[in-house]
């Protein structure tokens, strides 16, 4: 059975480089570093899966084969939405020709290319990881290891909080009387308080609602349909991170108190959330309009270039009134995992670990990843993020006994299921004119709750059934 258990991250970051160690990878004994003797004939194939990093991965390969002579390197750049189906052609070569390393998503994509991909337990990547609970395991062998993890949760500003922390009768207390923002909202209860006292005082703040709006146009809505959602299906699951036939939808009423306070104490109304996008909401928050803002350290690039200051921009953990939630970290997790191919020759599986253990050891390569391709990397001593909301994340999560949230919305059935859910939500939101518990707000939130958990167990069917 395939398992995969992820219930705690310590980004360690530190500016220092890591000595060349030695590792024993595919029943070859092999010392993979900068000093050694390349493998003989061997090839790295490597299958990239972001296209906006194409060039910078050229780049890389560029630099490996000049610091090492006779290195062999080939990077491939599907184009987007086309990665897969590259991909399974690409496999149809002969062993040394076949990718070497190449990329799943989570579980899901590990269950379809089970086939291919080799026992890590050996390689840099599994070794390198400075948390080897990330990696996704079948039998109790590292079988995918993520190289980027990121963190979503409430994006918060700093400057308006701390204005309103100084009004009289505020619902917090100033930095400066010795506790941190994140330290005073814990739970959902502190989290509606304050939001709520945002809302009612807006016109003093000069802001136009405590929350950005929840726009539901494709390029907003999945932050609502997909990582929200996440929220009660992580307290459902408890741990169990295997993708269930059927659930129960045990906290859909917490799910509502969430989605009740992004859009009652929002900068907009109700009415307009259909038309509303993912850059409505970026603009509402960087110019100081709204307070909070769902969304994970990927958007600083964004807020950045929309004109906040990064020492404005702090992140909260998303609070839906679970028990225990008071020791919440942020959602942390990846879609985002490499796998070396068992297929590929095996002269062509050292020399991909060779390469492995440069790119993840070597100052320059560190600061490649890191910086110029963005990663928040889950690796051993890499530089300290220059992202502020990485940062900002990490800071969170290395607090004594905060258990970050696993992203388990890698095991949702279909996209299908999601938009479902997500249209689901753009009509309860748009009943909920006529009040949050009106007859028509509370029959379209059943509609809902069905497709949430009938909708899971129907779409798990269709995607497990034999053709």
């Amino acid at each position: 059975m395939m398992s995969r258990s992820v219930k705690s991250i310590i980004a360690l970051v530190v500016c220092a480089v890591l000595a060349a160690c030695a590792f024993t990878a595919f029943g070859f004994s092999k010392s993979f570093g900068a000093n050694t003797d390349r493998s003989a004939g061997g090839k790295v194939i490597f299958f990239n899966f972001k296209p906006e990093g194409k060039d910078i991965w050229v780049d890389v390969a560029n630099e490996y084969k000049k610091t090492h002579p006779g290195a062999d390197i080939d990077v491939k750049t599907p184009q987007s939405n086309s990665y897969e189906d590259e991909l399974r052609d690409a496999v149809k070569n002969n062993p040394d020709a076949m990718p070497t390393l190449f990329q799943i998503n989570g579980p899901v994509g590990y269950a379809k290319w089970k086939d291919y991909t080799a026992d890590l337990s050996n390689s840099p990547l599994y070794k390198q990881l400075s948390n080897q609970k990330l990696a996704i395991k079948d039998n109790n062998k590292p079988v995918a290891v993520p190289y980027v993890t990121e963190n979503y949760g409430l994006i918060y500003n700093k400057a308006l909080l701390a204005r309103y922390a100084d009004l009289h009768n505020s619902k917090l207390e100033p930095e400066e009387n010795g506790k941190s923002f994140e330290d005073q909202i814990t739970t959902f209860g502190k989290l509606k308080e304050v939001a709520d006292d945002l809302q009612k005082r807006k016109d003093e703040l000069g802001i136009d609602g405590a929350f950005t709006s929840a726009g539901f146009d494709s390029s907003s809505d999945w932050r609502f349909k997909t990582h929200l959602a996440n929220m009660p299906l992580y307290y459902e699951f408890n741990g169990d991170t295997k993708q269930p036939a059927k659930i129960k939808g045990s906290y859909l009423d917490n799910f509502r108190k969430i989605f009740d306070l992004y859009i009652s104490d929002s900068t907009t109304p109700v009415s307009q959330l259909s038309t509303k996008t993912g850059e409505d909401a970026v603009y509402e928050f960087a110019l100081g309009k709204a307070v909070f803002y769902q969304n994970g350290t990927w958007a600083w690039g964004d807020l950045a270039n929309s004109g906040i200051k990064r020492e404005d921009v702090g992140m909260l953990p998303i609070y839906i009134g679970a028990n225990g939630e008071e020791n919440q970290g942020m959602a942390t997790g990846s879609e985002n995992y490499w796998c070396i191919n068992k297929k590929a020759s095996k002269k062509n599986q050292e020399a991909t670990n060779e390469f492995l253990q440069w790119l993840l050891t070597d100052s320059w390569a560190q600061d490649v990843l890191a910086n110029r391709l963005g990663f928040a990397t889950p690796f051993k001593k890499f530089p300290k993020a220059k992202n502020p909301l990485v940062q900002a994340a990490v800071d969170y999560t290395a607090k004594e006994g905060k258990v970050p949230v696993t992203w388990v919305f890698v095991t949702m059935p279909s996209n299908g299921w999601k938009d479902d859910v997500g249209s689901d939500l753009l009509t309860y939101a748009q009943a909920t004119k006529d009040g949050m518990t009106s007859m028509g707000a509370n029959q379209a939130w059943d509609t809902l709750k069905k497709a949430f958990v009938d909708g899971w167990a129907k779409e798990y069917a269709i995607a497990h059934s034999k053709s």
